[in-house]
């Protein structure tokens, strides 16, 4: 039921803002261009496809992968056009209250308002590129969006389930090249922390990040917290957990929509993504600390023996190393002895 109510939201705050943009966008004076960034001066639209791919596997991501309630999946895919001065979110920049919701709880009315709220700003935001949730770690999300000169970016996320506020996402990529549209644009996503919350597992509650934290990549070994679900002493750089392929569409006639129908795939799996499946991530078996040293089984001034034991936190797999002898035997003596 809070599924469906995530999603219903999503469409009507969808809904909402796309009749604002048409209402308002003609109305909304220009504001200067930053003269810093490569001006696009390509003279037509141009209209692409984007398709999205989870590569969030349990081979991949072995450690603490959530199996069930809910699964690993991901949600909606959100994130606009936009010029060179707008941001939805940038790496070490602090998250809005409209991503932490998204980010956190997968809703988007805060997000959408904010855009709203830009007021003279608005008529950085060309249109808005949306695609349904993926009820899996793996299968794709396809949609179609359109660019032109003055609006030549994309910015999107999509956030992980479960998670604290983790999430994937593009941020301001320029698909123009001087007066070229860039034909194909193919990038791995890695994992980002909104810095709204604590959580270090994907499944932790909700645990409020106070001050709030910078949003910032999250790899192997950081946070260098063990607990971390994302913490793989053995790697250099964590896999991929999802992919974007962005595709110029070759023009035709038909009227380009700025809001074209977002499909999920869940077809087999092709050439590219059974070759991912075969990536194995190494987990090492992870144990407590010994227990405190119990009773010494002995007569007076005979030497006897104790024991101390530990116990499994984390199993190994995809060949990771074995765990250690979880007992230990050791000589002791009486200390007291009448």
């Amino acid at each position: 039921m809070d599924t469906t109510r995530n999603i219903l939201s999503f469409s009507e705050a969808l809904y909402h803002l796309i009749l604002m943009m048409l209402t308002l966008g003609q109305g909304v004076h220009s504001m200067p261009i930053p003269t810093d960034v490569p001006m696009c001066t390509a003279s037509e639209t141009a209209q692409y496809k984007l398709t999205f791919s989870g590569k969030w596997t349990q081979a991949a991501f072995p450690k603490q992968y959530p199996v069930y309630r809910p699964p690993a999946q991901w949600s909606n895919l959100i994130g606009v056009t936009h010029s060179t001065d707008f941001h939805i979110w940038q790496h070490n920049e602090f998250a809005s209250n409209g991503l932490r919701e998204f980010a956190e709880k997968g809703e988007a009315w805060t997000l959408m308002k904010e855009v709203e709220a830009a007021g003279e700003r608005i008529q950085s935001v060309y249109g808005i590129v949306s695609a349904p949730a993926v009820k899996r770690g793996t299968g794709q999300m396809k949609t179609e969006f359109e660019v032109f000169a003055r609006h030549s970016y994309l910015s999107f996320l999509v956030r992980l389930v479960p998670s604290p506020d983790w999430f994937v996402g593009v941020e301001s990529i320029d698909l123009c090249d001087g007066d070229q549209w860039k034909e194909n644009v193919s990038l791995d996503l890695f994992p980002y922390d909104a810095g709204t919350d604590s959580g270090f597992t994907f499944s932790s509650p909700n645990f409020e990040t106070l001050p709030q934290d910078q949003i910032t990549q999250i790899t192997s070994s950081y946070p260098s917290h063990p607990a971390n679900s994302f913490y793989y002493r053995r790697l250099k750089h964590l896999p991929p957990i999802a992919k974007v392929m962005l595709t110029k569409i070759k023009k035709t006639n038909q009227i380009i929509s700025l809001l074209v129908e977002p499909t999920e795939s869940n077809l087999l799996p092709t050439g590219n993504e059974i070759e991912d499946q075969l990536i194995n991530t190494p987990l090492d078996c992870e144990v407590s600390v010994w227990s405190p040293w119990g009773l010494c089984k002995s007569k007076c001034g005979v030497s006897g023996v104790r024991h101390r034991t530990r116990y499994v936190i984390m199993h190994p797999a995809n060949n990771g190393l074995a765990c250690p002898l979880l007992e230990e035997e050791g000589k002791c003596f009486h200390d007291h002895c009448l």
